[in-house]
């Protein structure tokens, strides 16, 4: 057989939607037109379902190595392909952390071996490794990961002098998760002399406040406008934070750039209430006010893309006590589900869906060939239809086997999927015969 035909597909793509066929020869897609009639072409009719590029998540933490009793790179890149996930960037706080070239290569090699969406890999700035940070090839790296906050061990980097030389220095995309420190340990202090050991969920967006979130965040603007970095900012979870943001220039032009997740859109404080921990994340889930205005600035361009943020712990861990309860929850699997939810309740269309989930990720980190349903660009795509299904723990795939969405009903039922050409997923049954590629970026 020479390649593949895709049949009736209701493309989605740069705005547009409209009805085509698809030829795809080895890993391309290599014609895209009303009608395509072929001989000894694998031919798969999708029957008018949409297709769409595949999803890119520009923020994920797969575990491993290290930390492979929450997940792995196998386990939780194959629940993102089944959630229409093709292309995922996986940040460095695994263990041993991600800080050396030498990890930084190993880490490559478990993605070459077991991952079956494709992959890159931050690389991790602390307070002690920038000689080596400046010798990294960019070429298949996203950029670098640094933790201007508390979220993990001596991932921290808060001394100005260190964090202004990265940004003076370096020359790749600098992401940073912005959260201040000193802001969140006064106000943990005060949380435990009010509640003692027995500090409520609900305090946990108080403990880690709006202004630790904003003195941060501007932080990273400040060092970046002074030194002409590219900077991406994290999982923005406030309303005050979206003034540091433009919509007045087209995303390939802008120097500092943002991105949404799925639970600052989907969660409010208000939810605390039922899902408890489940939805205790860094940044903490704020007010709906919060909420609201993330929406309208993913709306307006002032944010620019949408991931998950995708960090599984076990049950047992979400289950402790508010101090010793991890943050972060397992979302790959059913945020584009959630996200066509939203379009379903009118919060957003669904070309914006696929700029914010596909084009936008690909723009904003300069991948190559990936993110639009063009020709002479890889296969990675995604059909879906309209059709009910509800979240059970029968059909979660993360390895940790849970969900803030469990026994949610779903709208959208994605159907195929296809990574490099690939039909690596159909109907929940998967294809594991080949293995995701590293990607190549645009930059360096």
């Amino acid at each position: 057989i020479m390649g593949k035909l895709i049949k009736n597909a209701k493309i989605i793509n740069e705005n547009k939607i409209f009805e085509a066929d698809l030829l795809i020869e080895g890993q391309i897609i290599t014609k895209i037109s009303s009608s395509i009639s072929v001989n000894h072409h694998d031919v798969i009719d999708i029957k008018g379902n949409f297709l769409i590029p595949g999803v890119i998540d520009d923020q994920v933490h797969f575990r491993e190595p290290g930390l492979t009793h929450k997940a792995n790179i196998f386990s939780e890149s194959r629940a993102a392909i089944a959630g229409g996930i093709t292309t995922y960037f996986e940040m460095p706080n695994t263990i041993p952390q991600t800080l050396t070239r030498k990890l930084h290569g190993e880490k490559i090699n478990i993605g070459l071996n077991s991952s079956l969406a494709n992959f890159s890999f931050f690389f991790g700035a602390s307070n002690e490794n920038l000689e080596e940070v400046l010798k990294v090839n960019f070429k298949h790296t996203p950029g670098v990961k640094i933790f201007m906050g508390s979220s993990t061990g001596n991932m921290l980097v808060d001394d100005y002098k260190v964090l202004n030389s990265i940004f003076s220095k370096c020359s790749s995309l600098i992401a940073t998760h912005c959260e201040d420190e000193q802001t969140i340990k006064y106000n943990l202090m005060l949380a435990k002399r009010k509640y003692g050991d027995k500090i409520p969920i609900t305090e946990h967006p108080i403990i880690r406040s709006r202004e630790a979130c904003y003195k941060s965040s501007s932080l990273a603007v400040e060092l970046a406008k002074k030194n002409n970095s590219r900077l991406h900012i994290l999982h923005i979870s406030t309303a005050d934070e979206l003034d540091l943001f433009t919509n007045q220039l087209p995303l390939k032009s802008k120097k500092i750039t943002s991105e949404a997740c799925i639970h600052h859109l989907t969660f409010n404080s208000n939810d605390y209430e039922k899902l408890g921990s489940n939805i205790k994340w860094n940044p903490a889930v704020k007010n709906l006010s919060d909420q609201n205005a993330i929406w309208k600035a993913v709306l307006d361009d002032r944010i620019d893309v949408i991931a998950t943020d995708h960090a599984p712990h076990t049950i047992q861990e979400k289950s402790n006590s508010y101090l010793n309860c991890p943050s972060g929850g397992p979302l790959v699997q059913h945020a584009l589900p959630m996200m066509l939810q939203h379009m379903k309740n009118g919060k957003i269309g669904i070309e914006k869906v696929v700029e914010k989930m596909c084009h936008a990720p690909a723009d904003c980190f300069n991948l190559v060939k990936r993110g639009y349903v063009r020709e002479g660009f890889f296969a990675d795509l995604v059909s879906f239809k309209e059709k009910k299904w509800k979240v059970s723990n029968e059909n979660i795939l993360y390895h940790c086997k849970w969900s803030p969405f469990i026994d949610k009903n779903f709208d959208y039922y994605i159907d195929h999927v296809f990574v490099n050409g690939h039909m690596c997923y159909k109907n929940g049954v998967f294809n594991e015969e080949k293995m995701g590629q590293l990607v190549e970026f645009d930059n360096y």
